[in-house]
C-alpha cells in the first residue's frame, strides 16, 4: 500500500487531495487526535511515520475544512519559542558558532510549530509574517528598503549582514535607535527617514512566509505594519530639516505596499492584516487624513482579497473610529476590547453591516485566564449589533507580550497555575469562545474556568489586611523630601567630595557563564550557601577592583547575585509568583521572565543590604546601593487585574521604602532606585496621562521621602521618549537621574535647549551598551562636549546608557576605560579654561 493510499484508507481523509512535502528535519510528529464532525480519530506516531511526507499538507487541509464554521483569529504570536530556541540560535549565529542556514532552520521549525499548534486547536484566521529574527518594525524597514546609508547597502534583497547591523551596529557604525513599542516593554528599531530615502521592495519575507505556510496546506493571514503606523513610529534621519514631515513620505511607500499586496494575492492569500496600532492615539487632523488617503490609494489593490485593519492597546477615538469604519474596500476591523472598553459604545452606535468585527476579548497583554462567561456575554451583545456571522473572536493584541506555554511550568504553584493562561492557552480560549458562539459550548471547559475564577476570588493568599491599611494610611507629606534638591546636593557634595563630571555605571556588570552556573547550582541546592556567598563575594571584589583600576568615582557592586532587575526583587517580596520558562521577548535575543503579582505586596526581610554593605567594605569610594523602583517592578511584571494598578504600585513603593531606609542605616550614602519603565506605562490617550503620572511619581517619592539630606538618591530610565514628560521627571525629585541618550542622537538634550530648568544631577548616557561596538575616547569626549553645550558641568554625570549585564568583559573594559579617559580629558580642558 502506498503512503497516500494508506492515508485515504483512513476514511475521514478520503475526499481530500494531498500533495507531498518534506517536513522540517528536526521535527518529530507526536501522537494526537483530530476531531471531524463528532468523531475523534487517534493518529499514532507509528502510523504517521508511514506517510509523514504527505501528512502536513493533508492535516492542515483537514483543519482548514473543519474550521470553516469557527470564527476565531489570533493577532500575533510569540516568536522566541517555548524555551527561547530563537534566542540561542541568534546568539550562536552572532558568535560565529553556527551558520545562517542553521539559524534559518531553527526559525522554520518555530514557525511550523506555531502554525501547527493553532491549526490543531481550530483557529480559522492564523497569522503569518509575525515571526521576526529581531523586530517586526525593522522587518518593515527592510521590506521598504529604507536602509540608512551608513550600512552600505547597494540594493537587492536585504540579507542578515545589513539587517543585523541596523539592529545591533557593527565594528564601524552604530545601530539604529531602539525605543519602546507603545506602552509595552517590547523595544523596536526606529526607522530613520528623510526626503531623500529611495524606497524599494527589498525584503519579500511576508510573501515567503505565506508561501511556506501554504506549502503546508495552510492559508494564513499575512500581517503587515500599516503605512500610517510605520511613519508615526519613525524619526527624521540625522541632518533632516525640522520642517520635514514624515507623513509626506506616504506617497512613496504606498506603491511598495501595493507590490506586496499584489504578490500575496498572486500567491493565493485570501486575507491580509494591516496592523495600525497608531489609530488608538489622539491623532491630529493631518495624521488622520494621511491614514484615509493611504487606504484610499491602496483600495484599488485590495480587489480580490479580504483586508483586515487591526487596532490594539486602547480605545480608538470616535473620529478615528468613524474614519476607519467608513473605508469601503476593507472587509474587517479589529478592536482591543480588553483595554479599549469604551469602543463597545461606538460599536453600539453603528457598525457597517457588511463588515467583519474582529473582537479582541482575550487579553494579549497579561497572563490571567479569561473569564469565559463574561467574554461570551460581550460577544453575544456584539452579535446582536453586527450580525451573527460577522463576529470573529480574537485576542486583544498580539500574544507577543505574554509567556509562551503554561505546560512548560512544572514547578509553578498548582493553585496559582490554575488562574493563568499563557499564549498557547489563550489560543484555546479564543477557540472555545468561538465554538460557544456558534452553539458548540464546551460545558466542562467553561465550568473549569468558572471554578478557577472563584478560587482566585476567595483565596486567602491574595489579600493582606495590614498592607491594605498601610496604603490607605499614606498621607501627602509622605510623598516628598523635606528640603530642595539644590540644598541636598550641597550637603551630599560636602560628604562625598566628588569631582566635576563624576563617573559611574548604571549598575550591572557582565554576567558570565560561570556566574550563571553558580546561581543555577545554588538554586538547585547543588552547592551550599557558604560556597555561593563566597563565589558572589569573589565576583564583587573583582568588579570593585576593576572600577578602582579604571578610575571610577562612584562604584557599583555589579549585581552578580541577580538574575533580573525585577525578578530578583519579586522573589523576595510577598504576593509574587515565578515561572521557569515564562520568557517574553524584550528586544532581539533579549528575553525577560516577568514575575506574576497575584496578591498584596510586602517585604518580609532585607533584600540587598548584605551585598551592598559587603561591596562598600571593599573600597573607600562611594558604593551605590542598587534597587528597582516600584513603577518599574509594576510595569515589568504581570500585574493582578482584580484591583487598580496604582494601589498595587503603592504597596510595592512601601516595600522598597523599607529597603531604602535599611540601606541608609547600613552606611550606604548613594542609593539608586531605577525607574527604567516609568515612561512605558504612560497611557496612550492624553486624557488618561495626568492621573498615571501623578501616582507613578508619588510611588517613586514614597520610596525615599524619609532619608537624610546627605543620602543621595539616583534613578535611571532607558529607551523611551522623555521630552513630553520632563516635568514629571523633575517632579520625581531625585538627586541624580541617569538616562538613555546615545542611540537617540542626543535628542533628549533638545529639551534643555528649549529652556527647561533642571537643578538636579543628570547623566545622559554617553555610549550604547546594546551594541558590541567600542567607542573611542575622542568620540566620547565629543559627546560630552555636546552635553556641556546645554548642561552645567556641576550637574553632569558621565555614564553608559544602561547596565552592562548583557555585554562581555572584552567589550566592557575598553569601553569603560575610554569613557573615564574622556571624562578626565574634559575635566583637564575645563580646568585650563578657567
Amino acid at each position: 500500500m502506498t503512503q497516500l493510499s494508506l492515508l485515504h484508507s483512513l476514511s475521514p481523509f478520503s475526499s481530500l487531495s494531498c500533495f507531498s512535502i518534506t517536513p522540517p528535519p528536526r521535527f518529530s510528529l507526536p501522537s494526537f487526535s483530530i476531531r471531524i464532525s463528532n468523531n475523534v480519530y487517534n493518529l499514532t506516531q507509528s502510523v504517521l511515520i508511514l506517510f509523514s511526507f504527505h501528512f502536513h499538507s493533508c492535516y492542515f487541509l483537514v483543519t482548514k475544512q473543519i474550521s470553516k464554521a469557527m470564527t476565531s483569529h489570533i493577532v500575533g504570536y510569540p516568536r522566541i519559542g517555548p524555551k527561547r530556541e530563537l534566542k540561542f540560535a541568534l546568539e550562536s549565529f552572532w558568535e560565529g558558532k553556527s551558520s545562517a542556514e542553521e539559524l534559518k532552520q531553527v526559525a522554520a521549525d518555530l514557525r511550523f510549530s506555531i502554525w501547527k499548534q493553532m491549526a490543531e486547536v481550530g483557529i480559522k484566521y492564523i497569522p503569518s509574517n509575525t515571526f521576526s529574527y529581531y523586530d517586526h518594525v525593522l522587518d518593515t524597514t527592510a521590506m521598504l528598503g529604507a536602509v540608512p546609508p551608513r550600512y552600505g547597502w547597494n540594493g537587492g534583497e536585504i540579507g542578515f549582514d545589513v539587517y543585523f547591523s541596523m539592529a545591533r551596529g557593527n565594528a564601524s557604525v552604530p545601530a539604529m535607535e531602539m525605543t519602546k513599542w507603545f506602552d509595552t516593554n517590547y523595544h523596536y528599531i526606529v526607522p530613520e527617514l528623510g526626503p531623500d530615502v529611495k524606497f524599494s521592495y527589498a525584503s519579500h519575507k511576508a510573501v515567503e512566509e505565506y508561501k511556506e505556510a501554504k506549502a503546508l496546506g495552510l492559508d494564513t493571514v499575512p500581517v503587515l505594519i500599516g503605512p500610517l503606523s510605520y511613519l508615526l513610529l519613525s524619526k527624521p534621519a540625522k541632518g533632516v530639516d525640522k520642517s520635514f514631515s514624515l507623513l509626506s513620505l506616504v506617497e512613496k511607500i504606498v506603491p511598495i505596499y501595493k507590490e506586496v499586496v499584489a504578490e500575496l494575492k498572486a500567491a493565493g492569500a485570501t486575507w491580509i492584516q494591516f496592523d495600525e496600532p497608531s489609530l488608538v492615539l489622539d491623532l491630529e487632523a493631518l495624521q488622520l487624513q494621511t491614514f484615509t488617503n493611504a487606504y484610499s490609494e491602496l483600495e484599488s489593490s485590495f480587489s480580490g482579497v479580504n483586508i483586515l485593519i487591526e487596532t490594539y492597546f486602547a480605545d480608538v477615538p470616535i473620529q478615528t473610529y468613524k474614519a476607519l469604519t467608513s473605508l469601503k474596500n476593507v472587509a474587517g476591523f479589529g478592536f482591543d476590547l480588553v483595554r479599549g472598553t469604551r469602543t463597545l459604545n461606538f460599536l453600539k452606535s453603528g457598525f457597517p453591516s457588511d463588515k467583519y468585527l474582529f473582537a479582541g476579548v482575550v487579553d494579549g497583554r497579561n497572563i490571567w485566564a479569561n473569564d469565559l462567561a463574561a467574554s461570551l456575554c460581550i460577544l453575544q451583545v456584539l452579535e446582536g449589533i453586527v450580525g451573527k456571522d460577522k463576529v470573529v473572536v480574537s485576542t486583544s493584541c498580539s500574544l507577543l507580550h505574554t509567556a509562551v506555554d503554561l505546560v512548560n511550568e512544572t514547578k509553578l504553584d498548582k493553585e496559582i497555575k490554575s488562574w493563568l493562561a499563557f499564549a498557547a492557552q489563550k489560543v484555546v480560549e479564543v477557540n472555545a469562545l468561538a465554538r460557544a458562539l456558534v452553539g458548540q459550548k464546551d460545558q466542562a471547559f467553561f465550568a473549569s474556568n468558572a471554578t478557577s475564577h472563584a478560587s482566585r476570588r476567595s483565596s486567602p493568599r491574595v489579600r493582606n489586611e495590614n498592607v491594605q491599611r498601610a496604603v490607605v494610611a499614606l498621607k501627602d507629606s509622605d510623598h516628598r523630601r523635606a528640603t530642595s534638591v539644590s540644598a541636598r546636593l550641597a550637603a551630599q557634595q560636602k560628604k562625598l567630595n566628588l569631582p566635576i563630571l563624576p563617573t559611574t555605571t548604571i549598575g550591572s556588570f557582565p554576567q558570565t557563564i560561570g556566574l550563571r552556573k553558580v546561581r543555577r547550582e545554588y538554586k538547585a541546592k547543588k552547592i551550599t550557601e557558604y560556597d555561593y556567598v563566597n563565589a558572589m563575594k569573589e565576583e564583587i571584589s573583582k568588579v570593585v577592583k576593576l572600577q578602582e583600576e579604571l578610575g571610577f568615582d562612584v562604584l557599583v557592586h555589579g549585581e552578580p547575585e541577580r538574575n533580573d532587575m525585577v525578578e530578583y526583587f519579586g522573589e523576595q517580596l510577598s504576593g509574587f509568583a515565578f515561572t521557569v520558562n515564562g520568557w517574553v521577548q524584550s528586544y532581539g535575543s533579549r528575553c525577560v521572565k516577568p514575575p506574576i503579582i497575584y496578591g498584596d505586596v510586602s517585604r518580609p526581610r532585607a533584600m540587598t543590604v548584605f551585598w551592598s554593605s559587603t561591596a562598600q567594605s571593599m573600597t573607600r569610594r562611594p558604593m551605590k546601593g542598587m534597587l528597582t523602583g516600584p513603577v518599574t517592578i509594576l510595569n515589568w511584571s504581570f500585574v493582578r487585574n482584580d484591583q487598580n494598578r496604582h494601589e498595587t504600585c503603592y504597596q510595592i513603593a512601601l516595600a522598597i521604602r523599607d529597603e531604602v531606609e535599611d540601606l541608609e542605616r547600613a552606611g550606604i550614602n548613594i542609593i539608586q532606585i531605577d525607574e527604567a519603565a516609568l515612561r512605558e506605562g504612560l497611557p496612550l490617550r492624553k486624557s488618561e496621562q495626568p492621573f498615571y503620572l501623578e501616582w507613578a511619581v508619588q510611588s517613586f517619592r514614597i520610596t525615599n521621602c524619609g532619608v537624610k539630606n546627605t543620602t543621595q538618591i539616583h534613578t535611571h530610565m532607558c529607551y523611551s521618549n522623555f521630552n513630553d514628560i520632563i516635568n514629571a521627571i523633575i517632579n520625581m525629585d531625585a538627586d541624580v537621574i541617569t538616562i538613555e541618550n546615545s542611540r537617540s542622537d542626543e535628542k533628549l538634550l533638545s529639551v534643555f535647549h528649549e529652556g527647561v530648568k533642571y537643578e538636579a544631577g543628570i547623566g545622559p548616557g554617553v555610549y550604547d551598551i546594546h551594541s558590541p561596538r567600542i567607542p573611542s575616547t575622542e568620540e566620547l569626549a565629543d559627546r560630552i562636549n555636546k552635553m556641556l553645550a546645554v548642561l552645567d558641568n556641576r550637574v553632569l554625570w558621565i555614564n553608559p546608557d544602561c547596565g552592562l549585564k548583557t555585554r562581555k568583559y572584552s567589550e566592557v573594559e575598553p569601553a569603560l576605560r575610554n569613557m573615564v579617559a574622556a571624562a578626565k580629558l574634559i575635566r583637564t580642558q575645563l580646568a585650563s579654561s578657567n
